[in-house]
């Protein structure tokens, strides 16, 4: 029987596929919280086929729609007693300014307020299952800025400007909750998963669209992308580096706008204030 228990969003495809593949090898229970849940069923059966791994289970969850994080993380508090890992890998870069049903600017929300949602949700469940918080940023990280006085992009939209911001607020996230839960057992990382060949950005205007294909000789396959996410969801002693930023298995140091520990608290109380969790 499976004795760790993983979460992992926007596993069916790219690197969250290939980290869903491997974790299952290593006997993980799989909870796959995917958006769409008929191509989640095939992920599910492929792995089933390829590893053998029965315990496989997929929940809907749109991270864009915070009811549906919500009855996504009720039902996994119904499902389970505790959670050892949760890996916060989906995301995504949108070309306009598009906004969620419940107002948010789409990038904001999906890269940031639903994994942050979701995450504070479980919390009952990742103190009892000592958990691991992984969060899938990018090193745009650096392009970003905390533009706490319009998270919704309403003075003027720009894809990457937007994305930057939300890989730094992935980082503040992992920060903060190593702050404040390592009493609790819990402990948080950051990654940069390597500029990886996948189908992520194929939304993206003409020239961007260009220069992406023109960097895919040069990117790293999904496979190879998902193997920081892999080595913090399993390697032993990795508690005493919680809160840090990994790059390739190894800790990078960050930006002094990343390490801002004023920015990160702030970020922290509107994102509460946003995205209350259920009671």
């Amino acid at each position: 029987m499976p004795v760790t228990t993983t979460i992992i969003t926007g596993a069916t495809s790219g690197i969250g596929e290939e980290t869903a593949l491997a974790l299952a090898k290593k006997d993980h229970a799989l909870y796959l919280l995917v958006r769409n849940t008929e191509k989640g069923e095939e992920l599910k059966k492929r792995i089933i086929a390829e590893t053998n791994n029965k315990h496989v289970t997929v929940l809907a969850c749109d991270l864009a729609d915070l009811q549906s994080v919500r009855k996504a993380a009720d039902e996994l508090k119904a499902k389970l007693f505790s959670i050892n890992v949760l890996i916060n890998n989906a995301g995504g870069i949108f070309a306009e300014r598009e906004l969620t049903r419940d107002g948010f600017e789409m990038t904001f929300a999906v890269n940031h307020l639903g994994p942050f949602l979701l995450t504070t949700s479980l919390l009952p469940l990742l103190e009892k299952g000592h958990a691991r918080i992984i969060n899938v940023s990018s090193e745009a990280y650096k392009m970003g800025k905390p533009l706490f006085d319009d998270l919704q992009a309403e003075r003027g939209y720009s894809a990457s400007k937007a994305y930057g911001m939300s890989k730094l607020f992935n980082i503040y996230f992992a920060k903060s909750l190593a702050e404040r839960y390592k009493d609790k057992g819990i402990s948080a990382f950051a990654l940069h998963p390597g500029v990886v060949s996948t189908s992520f950005g194929a939304g993206m205007p003409g020239l961007v669209k260009v220069l992406l294909f023109l960097a895919r000789p040069f990117m790293i396959s999904a496979e190879k992308g998902a193997q920081t996410s892999i080595y913090l969801a399993t390697a032993p002693k990795l508690e005493s580096k919680t809160g840090q930023y990994f790059v390739k298995n190894k800790i990078v140091k960050t930006t002094s706008t990343a390490n801002h520990e004023g920015a990160r608290n702030k970020l922290w109380e509107i994102s509460k204030q946003l995205a209350p969790i259920n009671q």
